[in-house]
């Protein structure tokens, strides 16, 4: 192993600069990665090389956006594809009492409706649907998303380095990637909603890889292991990374999928920028193939990363009441369950 997982009771984030990526010092960052990874599972980037202006423009575009009234919005409702508007109230955690006090809109990776896996149905993606009338909307948001996209795939090439595989290790697992981007919106939260009203309840992210831009107003909280509440505060020119379900799993949970949540007690509405990097539909996540130890067990069954994601979104979001994956008929191998468990 290139690096030793510790697993304490972290009180901060730690901020690690990914710029020697780009020359020659990916150990180095490999390493820093890893020990966050498998410690608190989060951790911020510095020198992650994608412009101010790429942020500023998709924030405009997001405060144009969510000032629209309701019925302006509604045209571009969350469609089954998991692209569009969702208002709020559309969203709970599985353990929460009450839905998110926020509202979003997603996109993802462009995939043209005469692809094979767009055909098939069922398995998120497909084209985007835009705002007719933002004629600037879709530029400055996927390009904000391709850039992000691609320092995704640097994050990932230097932790396949920590956990001693190639480089280039999930480079084939990421060809169509069910990528997901979001724009957030967060009220102000009046104080009279009492203390289980959250922007985004306590969860840990279903997929792969997370990367956040968050404004200044703040109210991000990772829960460690002594059940504290950890402040991940905004850092200017940072964003936020953290580990997912299924990033852990494959690691067999030398990396951590860390329960988080936003709290926005301030009175001011807030806005962040979400990217979920998740593998392709049919990738099989299974710890036996990411060079688990000679004396290491594997903790979990194989699971399709695509079923996985598919499963969590029917838990989590109102439009989906009701819905079932015709992905799950058929297209799994017999060994698979849809959603996989701990062995």
């Amino acid at each position: 192993m290139a690096y030793a997982p510790t697993k304490s009771s972290f009180t901060t984030i730690p901020v690690i600069d990914i710029g020697p990526l780009r020359t020659n010092g990916v150990q180095q960052v490999a390493q820093a990665m890893c020990e966050a990874s498998a410690d608190a599972g989060f951790f911020y980037i510095t020198g992650h090389g994608i412009p101010q202006e790429s942020i500023d423009a998709t924030l405009r575009a997001a405060r144009e956006f969510f000032a629209l009234p309701p019925e302006r919005k509604s045209d571009v409702a969350v469609n089954a594809r998991h692209r569009g508007y969702i208002g709020v109230g559309g969203a709970k955690m599985e353990s929460a009492t009450r839905s998110d006090l926020k509202e979003s809109f997603v996109y993802g990776l462009e995939v043209p409706e005469d692809d094979p896996d767009v055909r098939a149905g069922g398995r998120l993606t497909g084209p985007n649907q835009w705002p007719s009338d933002m004629p600037t909307f879709s530029a400055s948001v996927y390009g904000l998303f391709e850039q992000m996209a691609k320092c995704a795939r640097s994050v990932l090439a230097a932790l396949a380095v920590g956990l001693d595989l190639p480089a280039d290790f999930f480079h084939d697992y990421f060809t169509k990637p069910l990528a997901r981007g979001s724009i957030i919106h967060y009220p102000p939260q009046p104080a009279d909603l009492g203390a289980e009203q959250f922007g985004v309840g306590p969860h840990t992210d279903y997929g792969f890889l997370t990367l956040l831009w968050q404004d200044s107003v703040g109210g991000l909280e990772v829960l460690n292991r002594e059940g504290d509440w950890v402040a991940a505060p905004p850092i200017p020119g940072t964003f936020v990374v953290n580990v997912g379900d299924l990033l852990a799993r494959w690691s067999n949970d030398r990396f951590t999928s860390t329960q988080h949540r936003v709290v926005n007690r301030t009175g001011k509405e807030r806005y962040s920028i979400p990217l979920f990097f998740d593998p392709n539909f049919d990738t099989v996540i299974d710890p036996r193939n990411a060079n688990l130890p000679a004396d290491e067990q594997p903790r979990y069954e194989p699971v399709l990363a695509g079923h996985h994601v598919l499963d969590r979104f029917n838990e989590s979001f109102k439009y989906r009441d009701g819905a079932t994956s015709a992905a799950h008929a058929g297209s799994a191998p017999a060994a698979l369950g849809c959603e996989g468990g701990r062995l």
